[in-house]
């Protein structure tokens, strides 16, 4: 495995740009024993695994063998991503999203660690799409009228619904044929946050056929995302909230008057 992760790493400039700090093969045999030089070696392949799987690229024939879950270093590196990715990668994956169209449909899910989390299969009739919402509060207009600056309206104003929920529910407009399955962060810079939604056609035979999906292709599931019945609705209705506190939260918010929130 160690000699096909440092053919791989030869081969790119890229990844030995971005782990200059860890030990390679060689000069780590020049300084110790035996058991030292494994231990290194190793700590060096899943230093290399983890910047590549966030890149997003395929990994291939350097995982056979790995006795360690990919998916776990996966999933710690996204937890803080300034610490774990370069900052020029980082700014420079804002930029190119920028510039690309509000939705735009890719191939595979950038983080494949949350993409399975909510229920991301590699299969026919799964759609990936990805979008940017804008941060912050609600933006309105100034009142030309007589009041205090306090009280016109305009500033700390916010929904009552997450940045995840909306973009799933533009997503949903988008592609009116297709049904919310869940979404994921992905990114966010000074002006957008970006999030990669899975969808899925209820009418392909794969997606009839799977145990595991045909649920969606019910006709009350029809406009998921807009009735908050994602991961991402259901944790803004307070649904997985349990016990003292969560009694107004049953049935639903509308049913108690909204007074569970």
């Amino acid at each position: 495995m160690i000699s096909a992760i440092r053919k791989t790493v030869s081969k790119s400039p890229s990844v030995r740009e971005m782990v200059p700090y860890c030990w390679t093969p060689v000069q780590v045999r020049e300084r110790g024993p035996k058991h030292y030089t494994e231990y290194k070696s190793v700590n060096f392949a899943v230093h290399c695994l983890r910047y590549r799987l966030i890149k997003g690229w395929q990994v291939g024939d350097s995982l056979r063998g790995m006795k360690v879950g990919v998916t776990k270093y996966v999933r710690s590196a996204w937890k803080n991503p300034k610490q774990s990715m370069e900052p020029r990668h980082r700014t420079g994956r804002m930029a190119e999203w920028r510039h690309q169209p509000v939705f735009q449909r890719i191939d595979k899910p950038t983080r494949i660690d949350a993409a399975r989390r909510v229920g991301y299969r590699a299969k026919q009739g799964v759609v990936i799409c990805r979008t940017r919402v804008r941060r912050g509060g609600l933006r309105k207009g100034v009142v030309n009228m007589k009041r205090k600056p306090s009280k016109a309206g305009v500033t700390k104003i916010t929904m009552a619904k997450s940045i995840q929920r909306i973009a799933e529910e533009r997503v949903s407009r988008r592609y009116p044929n297709l049904r919310v399955l869940n979404s994921y962060w992905v990114g966010e810079d000074g002006k957008n946050k970006f999030f990669e939604v899975i969808l899925l056609d209820p009418n392909h035979p794969v997606v009839k056929a799977d145990s595991q999906w045909s649920w969606i292709t019910e006709n009350h599931q029809k406009g998921r995302a807009m009735r908050g019945m994602t991961s991402a609705g259901k944790r803004g209705r307070g649904l997985y909230n349990k016990g003292k506190g969560a009694e107004k939260l049953r049935p639903s918010l509308n049913a108690n008057k909204n007074r569970g929130k």
